[in-house]
Formats: structure tokens, C-alpha cells, sequence
């Protein structure tokens, strides 16, 4: 199989650059913008079999171990759409879009190729981490999820458009709460993050 792995940052995945893997690396820098306009310009470029995007998370589900490794299956745009007084309307329930235009479905981004080997979960992709009670608890009553990051979304956004086979990885460096930097594992997180890139990429470049 011809690779692409795609993360937001280098410092990410610097173990496994370190193994010089044998597939192809796109670093997008941070954010949805970044991510979707880099990605549409490689996949333009080039085609591959699998796409594969890999980083660090916050979870809002605390059973979720700092340092787990889980495969989003579907993500979304919880900040898309128009706030009214105290309420927020979505993009979807503002008309400009309907639930199930492609590649939404249901107003989420859901992938098919699933790792049977990993925890799923759902995620939802964002400009602004969360760091507030109250907006916290807005976001999840809106798009329920299990862990949230900045790219997800526009990830799956851009390889269902195009048709191409991809992968969300996560591996959990914090609670998402107020923000506590003392309570974050990063290193623990990215430590497991690459294992598993490693092991995957292993096992499907053997692939024709």
C-alpha cells in the first residue's frame, strides 16, 4: 500500500520519523485551515491507498486512560454555525446544509475503515480548545464525543470527499477541564502515539 501519514506537528510523531518509515509524511501545521489546504493539495498531487492522521487529544470521557491510543470513527464541526441570545444554532439547522449531503452524515463526518483492534470513539474538531466549564457542556449537548482536537474533522472532511481510505488516530495527553498543564502526560502520549503508528504502518505497507 502507498502511505500518507498526516499530522499537525512534527514534534508529534518524531519517534517514528526517527525509524525513517517507508511512506510519505505531511506535516499541515495546526488547525483545520491549515490541515484542509495542505491535504487537498498532496492528495492533488499524488494518490495513495491509506491515509492515516495521527496526534495528540483531550478527552472528555475521565475513563479514558491519559496515554490510550483510540481511532476516531466520526468527527464534527461543533463551532460551525450562528450564536442567537444564549442559544447556538448549527450550519445544518440554519438551512445552509442538510444532515446527509455528502460527506456528512447525519451532521457528522463518519469513517467505515475501522482498526478492530483499537477503542472507538467519536470526536468533535475545534478552534479553540476547551478550557470552560459551562462551554464544555454546551459543546457536548450539542455534538456528543469522547475526545476533541483541531484537525480531526477537517481530516475525515477532505478524505471522504476525494474517496480515499483513511484513519483517525488519537492518543490522549489530557483531561479536557480547566486547564491544569500539571495534570497532562504529553510525553506518555506520544510515546504510545508512535508505537502504534509504527505497528500499522508496518502492517499495511506489506500490503499490494
Amino acid at each position: 500500500m502507498k502511505i500518507l501519514v498526516v499530522a499537525a506537528t512534527e514534534a508529534e510523531i518524531r519517534p517514528f520519523l526517527d525509524t525513517n518509515p517507508a511512506c510519505d509524511v505531511l506535516i499541515t501545521g495546526v488547525g483545520m485551515v491549515a490541515t484542509t489546504y495542505q491535504l487537498t493539495r498532496k492528495l492533488s498531487a499524488e494518490k495513495y491507498d491509506l491515509v492515516i492522521n495521527v496526534g495528540i487529544a483531550g478527552s472528555f470521557d475521565g475513563s479514558i486512560e491519559l496515554g490510550s491510543v483510540v481511532e476516531v470513527i466520526s468527527d464534527g464541526f461543533p463551532e460551525l454555525g450562528a450564536e442567537d441570545g444564549e442559544n447556538f444554532i448549527d450550519l445544518f439547522s440554519m438551512g445552509f446544509v442538510s444532515p446527509d449531503d455528502a460527506p456528512f452524515k447525519n451532521k457528522r463526518l463518519e469513517n467505515s475503515f475501522l482498526m478492530e483492534e483499537l477503542p472507538k470513539v467519536g470526536g468533535i474538531t475545534v478552534n479553540k480548545v476547551h478550557g470552560n466549564e459551562v462551554s464544555i457542556a454546551k459543546a457536548l449537548k450539542l455534538f456528543p464525543a469522547e475526545v476533541e482536537s483541531m484537525e480531526g474533522a477537517a481530516f475525515f472532511y477532505v478524505c471522504l470527499s476525494e474517496g480515499v481510505k483513511c484513519v483517525q488516530l488519537r492518543s490522549i495527553s489530557n483531561y479536557v477541564e480547566r486547564r491544569n498543564r500539571e495534570s497532562w502526560n504529553i510525553p506518555l502520549a506520544i510515546k504510545n502515539l508512535n508505537a502504534e503508528l509504527k505497528r500499522l504502518t508496518d502492517r499495511y505497507i506489506q500490503i499490494k
